[in-house]
């Protein structure tokens, strides 16, 4: 019987995953007793991918405010530091901000506006205009914010994040002086030790500031790459990709996985004799319409996956061959032609006009962003994906 569904994508729940569990063990365990209870088969090639935040619990990657505090104070000196462009979060960045407030006398606090890099707005572009401010040149003291905008709370959450960062910080001991702008340099004026935050554009900002003649310049993937009195550590993002567990502690982004990945590949092998890609992952890679919230604070969507994730993908755009190739076609015998124009094409279809408009973006992003819209960030209770059909077209 011909197939009538294409790609499934399925959460699968499992035990809770502490420090020290055979993480491995329970994802294709897990899996397997799904397909078992729910009645379906896995299939070679089949996707599974298990959320970062098990894997770093596994790994018992986990980190205090005082070891933040004791890193941030031996890279910038722990008198008058510069942070630059945080994301506004209370889960991502407010307890890292706890951690370097502890390891400075002062904090310069400067960030970008009208939002931030991942989109949470502090003013609107409506706002901007209608007060002749140019956030390309002009830089705003938390008084003249105050004057020009007066008060704006996040409209998901109802912060007001300026304030809640500045009470954040002087909590920890530390005085604070909050300035909004979008030139890396302007921090410049007021220290010459730099902690820059920002996650995507981090490289450019390092080089910007080195080249104006930072005297240190230090990025949030460069806090917390070694062990600091036996913290977890991430030793390629540093506190990039972390999230608050407690009070008091970070769980940060897994360290290297590939062999987790690998070693999950292998067993389904062994197991059930299929060859299941696998993937860790994180953040995806959209942007909320309303909100305007670009999702991906991680560093990337996936920190580790199998070779058969690499590269993008490879297909035909069949709108286009309805409406240009075979326009004068319809019903059998346009989906036969259709048919034998995927079973043709190439290997590489870069720059073919028969496959514009399908999204040129790499697998493993898209299929993160597929598994973290599928397992969500709440309650569900299905930190395992199996998404299933990915590779397929109309042919299979």
């Amino acid at each position: 019987m011909e197939r009538r569904t294409g790609t499934v994508s399925r959460g699968v729940r499992c035990p809770i995953i502490r420090e020290g569990d055979d993480i491995a063990g329970i994802v294709v365990n897990s899996v397997i007793e799904a397909a078992e209870v729910e009645g379906f088969d896995l299939r070679d090639r089949d996707v599974v991918a298990v959320t970062e935040s098990v894997v770093a619990r596994s790994q018992g990657n986990y980190a205090s405010v005082d070891a933040i505090a004791k890193d941030v104070k031996e890279k910038l000196g722990g008198e008058t530091i510069g942070v630059i462009f945080p994301i506004l979060s209370r889960n991502r960045f407010a307890i890292c901000l706890r951690g370097i407030a502890k390891g400075a006398k002062k904090i310069v606090l400067m960030l970008n506006y009208p939002s931030d890099e991942v989109g949470n707005a502090l003013v609107s572009l409506d706002q901007l205009d209608e007060a002749g401010i140019n956030p390309y040149s002009d830089v705003l003291d938390e008084a003249k914010y105050r004057e020009l905008f007066g008060e704006n709370p996040h409209p998901f959450t109802g912060v007001d994040y300026i304030r809640y960062y500045g009470d954040l910080i002087r909590s920890c001991g530390a005085e604070v002086e909050i300035i909004l702008a979008n030139d890396p340099r302007v921090i410049l004026k007021y220290t010459d030790s730099v902690l820059n935050c920002d996650i995507h554009t981090r490289a450019r900002t390092k080089r910007i500031l080195k080249a104006a003649g930072a005297k240190r310049v230090v990025g949030m993937d460069e806090i917390l790459t070694q062990p600091v009195d036996g913290s977890g550590y991430n030793s390629k993002y540093g506190l990039l990709g972390s999230n608050k567990s407690t009070e008091d502690m970070i769980k940060l982004f897994p360290n290297e996985c590939f062999d987790l990945v690998e070693d999950i590949q292998k067993q389904f092998m062994e197991k059930c004799g299929k060859h299941i890609e696998v993937m860790v992952y994180g953040d995806g890679a959209f942007r909320d319409p309303v909100g305007k919230i670009w999702e991906l604070a991680d560093p990337v969507v996936s920190p580790a996956y199998t070779k058969g994730l690499e590269g993008t993908p490879n297909e035909l755009k069949l709108k286009y061959l309805a409406d240009n190739d075979f326009a004068d076609l319809k019903g059998e015998e346009l989906k036969k032609a259709i048919e034998e124009a995927i079973r043709q094409k190439d290997g590489d279809l870069t720059g073919s006009m028969a496959s514009q408009g399908t999204t040129p973006r790499r697998l493993t992003d898209l299929i993160g962003s597929l598994c973290d819209l599928t397992s969500g960030s709440g309650d569900k209770g299905t930190p395992i994906v199996l998404v299933q059909g990915y590779f397929d077209n109309l042919t299979d």
